[in-house]
């Protein structure tokens, strides 16, 4: 049986996504949350489906005649929090025919509250929003927005994430490894050594640090600021980047993002903005903006990264305040789930 995980950029059915509610953590700003919500649903509406899980179906009420009804699939499923990259299935296919695999959660390594989250993909699934797509449930810890496909047997993550013993204490690197090419039908896997953004709960995710484009491109987070504590490593994670070969042998073409200005909550506790965290959809591509004067930098840049897609950008200031952004809040659904 062959299995492939595939890439972002491929046809998708829809984007799964976790409605703020007042018993999340969202609740002192809920409003900027709910607003900054329904423009990615907007946005993703003019291209595909949206999921939407919703902690009780009477919240849907209050967003009902602000977005067009057609294209949303909305079911009610009790969650801890919203960030639907890691708590969501991850999709790969055997032999062409799409499998959900429902990976465990565990709240970035007991950093958070998780029951409710870590059962949403699989209450979904029993709720009919993913079809007939069979589900397999696995006893691993591992979220979505640690690990990144070319399509083509490629998956790039970090070492200190995927091997932080909050994860899976009792597996070595190479049993990981072998799990990762068994269930994602992964040949090989590209460990970026170093990399991180000050104010990231996840451990290094890699949504946040370098991100796999069509033609052998690879975009990442880049700081040009030597006073910046985050100069050193980065660039270290550059180097780890620059000896990474492609399939073929070649060297990737290095996308360098810019390096926003710093973003801190109540001035003492710093955000991990990063132009990295975009979703790439059928016809466009969003990308998280701060009102910074880098932002249409990063969109150009993006834009050249994938030329035939639109690119639109969407201010996630209310987003980064809980330590996630835009790709954070999302999981694509390939196409033939639904």
């Amino acid at each position: 049986m062959k299995t492939r995980f595939p890439a972002e950029w491929e046809a998708q059915d829809a984007v799964l996504l976790a409605w703020p509610h007042e018993n999340t953590p969202w609740a002192p700003c809920l409003e900027s949350a709910q607003d900054n919500f329904l423009q990615i649903i907007r946005a993703i509406l003019n291209f595909e489906k949206v999921i939407l899980a919703v902690a009780d179906l009477k919240h849907s009420e209050s967003f009902s005649d602000k977005i067009p009804s057609g294209n949303m699939l909305i079911y009610e499923t009790p969650g801890n929090d919203t960030w639907a990259r890691d708590f969501g299935p991850i999709t790969v296919f055997n032999d062409g025919n799409p499998l959900l695999l429902d990976f465990s959660f565990n709240g970035w390594g007991r950093k958070y509250p998780f029951d409710k989250d870590n059962l949403i993909t699989r209450n979904l699934h029993r709720l009919g929003a993913f079809g007939n797509t069979s589900i397999e449930s696995l006893d691993f810890v591992l979220e979505g927005g640690s690990i990144e496909s070319d399509g083509c047997g490629t998956v790039m993550a970090t070492s200190k994430c995927l091997l932080n013993p909050n994860r899976n204490p009792d597996l070595s690197k190479n049993q990981i490894e072998n799990l990762l090419k068994t269930r994602l039908g992964a040949e090989r896997i590209l460990w970026l050594e170093h990399g991180h953004l000050e104010g990231d709960d996840t451990d290094s995710h890699i949504d946040t640090l370098a991100r796999f484009a069509p033609g052998g491109k690879i975009l990442y987070a880049s700081c040009d600021r030597q006073d910046d504590p985050h100069y050193e490593d980065l660039s270290q994670m550059e180097e780890d980047l620059k000896s990474f070969r492609t399939h073929g042998g070649e060297t990737y073409g290095l996308l360098p993002l810019p390096w926003p200005e710093t973003e801190y909550y109540d001035k003492d506790e710093r955000l991990p903005a990063t132009y990295a965290n975009f979703l790439v959809l059928n016809g466009a591509v969003l990308v998280p903006t701060y009102g910074d004067k880098k932002d249409l930098e990063a969109l150009e840049i993006i834009k050249y990264a994938f030329p035939a897609r639109e690119i639109i950008g969407i201010n996630c200031l209310p987003l980064i305040r809980k330590h996630g952004s835009l790709h954070c809040v999302t999981m694509q659904i390939p196409k033939g789930v639904i």
